[in-house]
C-alpha cells in the first residue's frame, strides 16, 4: 500500500504545489486548510505521515501538534512543520511541540521530496516505490512483464552500486520486477570484482561514497577491456544543482540522474540507455 501524506496548509498555492510534488513521485495526499480540518482528517484516515504549516487561519501548528500527540491513534505519526524559523529559538519551539523536524519555507521543488522522504523509514520508501511502481506498469501498454524466472526472462543484468543498504534494496525492489536480473554492490571495489565476474549490462551507480567515488568508478570501468563499452548511469542526490550535467560526463559516464526520482522514470532511463547500447553494438 503506497505511503499516504497529509498536508495541513492554508495557501492554496503552496497546498497545490507540495500535492503535485508528491504526487508525482508516488504519494497520494489528503489535504486540509484549516487546523481543525487537519486534525479531524488526521484522526479519520490515520496517514502515515503528516506535514503542517505552522500558520493556519483557525488554530495554530503548534495547537494542531498538541492535540494529535493526545490522541492514542495519531499521536505515533510522523508530523512534520513547514516554517520559515524566522525567530531565535523557533527550531527549539517546533521540536518541544511534538514535531518530528521540520522543512523550511518556502520550499525548495527541487529538494523537498527527498527532505519529505527523510522522515520515512526505509521500509516506507521502499513499500510506496513498489505500490507506484506496480501502479505505473498496470497502465503500460508494453503488455505484461516477462515471467519471474528462468534465463528467458531475464531482460538485463543490472549491477548497482551504492553505499546505503536502503537505496540497493529499493534499487532491487524497482528493477526485480520488471524481469531485470539485478547485481548489488557496496563500494566501488565490490563493485569491480562482481562486474569482472558476472559482466552486467549496465551499471547505475551513485556518485558520492566513502569509498571510491562514482566518477572513479566509471574511470574504471572505461580502462577496463573487457568492461569498456558497459554503459554507466550515474545518480546523485547530493550534488550543487549548478553541477554541470557535461561535466560529469565528461568522465566517461552515458548518463547523469538527479535524485529523487520517480521509479517509472528511472526505468525508462534505465530501458532506453540499454536499447541505445544495444543499438551501437548491433
Amino acid at each position: 500500500m503506497a505511503v499516504r501524506i497529509l498536508l495541513i496548509e492554508d495557501h492554496p498555492e503552496n497546498l497545490d504545489l507540495m500535492k503535485y510534488l508528491l504526487t508525482a513521485f508516488g504519494y497520494p495526499t489528503l489535504e486540509a486548510e484549516s487546523g481543525l480540518s487537519g486534525v479531524e482528517t488526521a484522526t479519520r484516515e490515520t496517514p502515515e505521515l503528516i506535514i503542517c504549516d505552522i500558520q493556519l487561519p483557525d488554530i495554530s501548528g503548534y495547537e494542531v501538534a498538541a492535540r494529535l500527540k493526545q490522541n492514542a491513534g495519531t499521536r505515533d505519526i510522523p508530523l512534520v512543520a513547514i516554517t520559515a524559523l524566522a525567530m531565535v529559538g523557533d527550531r527549539e519551539r517546533v521540536l518541544s511541540a511534538g514535531f518530528t523536524g521540520y522543512i523550511a519555507k518556502p520550499i525548495t521543488p527541487e529538494t523537498f521530496v527527498a527532505e519529505m522522504e527523510s522522515f520515512l523509514s526505509p521500509h516506507q520508501r521502499l513499500q510506496n516505490a513498489t505500490a507506484a511502481l506496480g501502479a505505473a506498469l498496470s497502465t503500460e501498454d508494453s503488455g505484461p512483464l516477462p515471467p519471474a524466472g528462468g534465463p528467458a526472462a531475464v531482460r538485463a543484468t543490472l549491477l548497482v552500486v551504492d553505499n546505503l543498504e536502503s537505496n540497493l534494496e529499493l534499487a532491487r525492489s524497482i528493477f526485480e520486477p520488471s524481469g531485470y536480473r539485478v547485481l548489488l554492490a557496496g563500494d566501488s571495489d565490490s563493485a569491480m570484482a562482481l562486474a569482472r565476474q558476472t559482466k552486467p549490462d549496465l551499471i547505475l551507480s551513485d556518485i558520492n561514497m566513502p569509498e571510491g567515488s562514482g566518477l572513479e568508478l566509471v574511470l574504471r570501468v572505461r580502462s577496463d577491456s573487457n568492461l569498456a563499452d558497459v554503459p554507466v548511469i550515474l545518480i546523485s542526490a547530493t550534488l550543487p544543482r549548478d553541477t554541470r550535467d557535461d561535466l560529469v560526463l565528461a568522465t566517461g559516464a552515458s548518463k547523469f540522474l538527479r535524485r529523487p526520482i520517480d521509479p517509472v522514470l528511472l526505468l525508462r532511463e534505465i530501458e532506453n540507455t540499454l536499447a541505445v547500447s544495444r543499438q551501437a553494438h548491433a
